[in-house]
Order: C-alpha cells, then structure tokens, then sequence
C-alpha cells in the first residue's frame, strides 16, 4: 500500500508560537535510588516491553517509566528501597518518587470531571512524577484562576502551566489527501479482511467522505468509519487501483518501510511526516494525555515536542520501521516550535479490526 507522496507546501499560520511557561504548582524532586550496578543499555522498543513486564510485576508499587534515550536505559519510578531492587534485578534504573499511580490516575479522574476547558491539555510525565496541565490562549482568565484552585486543591501532583499558543486540531485547505472542503495527510495503509485502506485523523473522516490525491481530482478512497472527539482516527478504504506499500514518504530522502505497529514509550525519539511541513523529529514526551479541543475532549493521546501545522493532520508518528502514531493537533508551528499530540495507532488497528501491510 503507498503513502501517496505529495508537495510540501506551507500552509498559513495558525495562533502564535509557544512562550515561557507559568508553573502554577511546583513538586520537590525526590533523589534517584543509587543502583549497585549499571543499568543494561536498551533500544527505545526493549524498553517498553520491559516498562510493560515490571509494571504487571510492581503493580501498584511502581508510578511510570520513560526512557533516556541519551543512556539508551529505561527508568522506572518506585515507591520504596525494596521495588527498587527488582528493578535493578531487571536491568532498569529505579527512582524513588513520591506520588503513586493510583494517586496520579485519582487526580486525572478529578481533573476530567472538574476541568475539562476547551483549550487544555493534561498529561503523566513521569519524570517529574506529576500530571502537567497546560492552559492556551484561548482558556480566559477567569478558568484560568479555576484551573489553578483545582490543581491546587489535588496537591503536589499536579502543575499548571501557560501557553500563548493554541490547541487545534490540524486541518486545513492545501495538497495532500483532499475533500471538497479540507485536506488532510495520510497515515499508514493497513489491510482489513485483505482489502487496502488507510489510517488518517478522526477529524479528518468526520469532515470527508470522499479523497483524492490532488485538489479536485479523481476520488481514490471513502472513508469508512470516523471517531472524534473521544478518540482521533478514521479508516479509509481504497476505491482506485493506485500503488499502496506500506512506507511512509519522507519528502526528498526516499520512503520509510512501515512494517509493525507499537505503543510509544516516553523519551523515545521519533519522526513525523505531514504533507504540510514534511519531516520533523523529537520526542515522546508523555502517553495517555488529555486534549480539550474545542469540538470536544480526546483521550489516551501520545504527546511529543515535534512540530506540526495544519493540513498535517492524520500524518504518520514513527520510530524507524514501527508506526506509533497518526498526528490530531497541537500548538505552535514549525518555526518557533510547537507541542503535538497523536493517536496511538495500536487503539486504530484494534478499534478497526486491521493491520499494518501493504
């Protein structure tokens, strides 16, 4: 199946670019537990298998990991001496926090119930063992000042913080994959029941029926099912004999095989495609956030510090032959830098009943 490769071509700019950001509530840092031996070097996707096996063993003991993907170990927080040393036992790197993961996962239920704004954002970055909110420009003052007393009536594991930018889905006219009225980017081609379609944007499919590759043109693909807000993907099924492979195009450096899908893991460095700014790389900077659209809350996002702009939406998130990820929304742009979230695409295949292939 083929990520049909297309122009890049800039689309205009939306909102402003990120400024200093405001904590509202700070945590003390509590020190790392000092391993007898030196954790065993991984790759970003060992890790997340292995984050995976010591949180079903640790269970409530443990309160998330992420990966350094500078000392290529993965680090796993822990609330006492005693899970620290299974850790160690498991080739990981322990650090002694303080807030548990039920603590952490009580206050994301307070926050969904008491502060769902449009124009936030929250998630669990475990490498300061908090939950971190984020308010754009569009969040007036007055729910700003609420905000505030809610994350500071949860305590420390919470912080608030301020950006001039704004979360927006990333949809827009321009080149790529087009409707009547909006184009978006391609995912990646999946098979379903042996038939090629593709994987795009919620918003996308809920804006489009019918694609084409160029503006105006022939229809190659309908969409078939569309999820947003609550969740962020679309299944496109194929109506043209047009090429397919299961690649991601990556704009003047040839194309990228895609040939598995996974779940991110925070710290992993990764690569977006989009039809708007082409290839941009960063990393993952936290799992299962919150975004508050103003169409509506989407949950269980990949959020990462990789630059997006409209018309990238339904892009590709991808950590060498593994997709992770199709691009929502976010804030800021490609030059000044921005925040973006995505879909995990393993919740897409399984909602959708495909696969990667081509």
């Amino acid at each position: 199946m083929k990520n049909r490769r297309m122009p890049v071509r800039r689309a205009a700019l939306f909102g402003a670019a990120a400024t200093a950001l405001m904590a509202a509530t700070l945590a003390p840092q509590p020190a790392s537990a000092s391993p007898t031996r030196a954790p065993n070097p991984v790759s970003a996707a060992e890790a997340a298998h292995l984050a995976s096996a010591l949180s079903a063993k640790l269970k409530g003991a443990a309160a998330g990991s992420y990966y350094d993907a500078q000392t290529r170990r993965l680090v796993v927080n822990v609330l006492d001496n005693g899970s620290a040393n299974t850790v160690r036992g498991a080739g990981a790197e322990p650090k002694l926090v303080h807030n548990s993961q039920a603590r952490l996962d009580a206050d994301r239920k307070a926050l969904s119930t008491r502060a769902a704004i449009p124009g936030t954002a929250w998630v669990e970055d475990p490498r300061v063992n908090q939950l971190v909110v984020t308010a754009d420009r569009t969040v007036s003052d007055e729910n700003l000042v609420k905000l505030t007393e809610i994350a500071r009536s949860l305590g420390d594991g919470v912080t608030v913080r301020r950006t001039a930018a704004e979360f927006r889905p990333l949809i827009a006219g321009g080149d790529a994959i087009w409707g009547s009225s909006a184009r978006c980017s391609l995912g990646f081609n999946v098979l379903k029941g042996g038939q090629p379609y593709f994987l795009t944007a919620g918003h996308c499919g809920n804006a489009v029926t019918s694609w084409s590759d160029v503006q105006g043109g022939e229809q190659i693909a309908t969409t078939a099912a569309a999820t947003f807000p609550a969740h962020d993907y679309a299944l496109v099924q194929y109506t043209a004999n047009v090429p397919h492979p299961s690649a991601v195009d990556l704009y003047g450096a040839g194309t990228r095989p895609i040939t598995a899908a996974a779940d991110a893991i925070t710290g992993e460095a990764v690569q977006r495609s989009g039809s708007t700014t082409g290839v941009h790389s960063g990393h993952v900077t936290g799992l299962n956030a919150t975004v508050n659209y103003s169409e509506g809350s989407v949950d269980g996002m990949i959020q990462t510090d990789v630059c997006a702009e409209p018309g990238d939406s339904g892009g590709p998130l991808f950590d060498g032959a593994t997709a992770l990820g199709l691009t929502s929304g976010g804030s800021g742009d490609c030059f000044m830098g921005g925040q973006t979230f995505f879909q995990p695409v393993p919740q897409a295949l399984q909602a959708y009943g495909a696969q990667i292939g081509g």
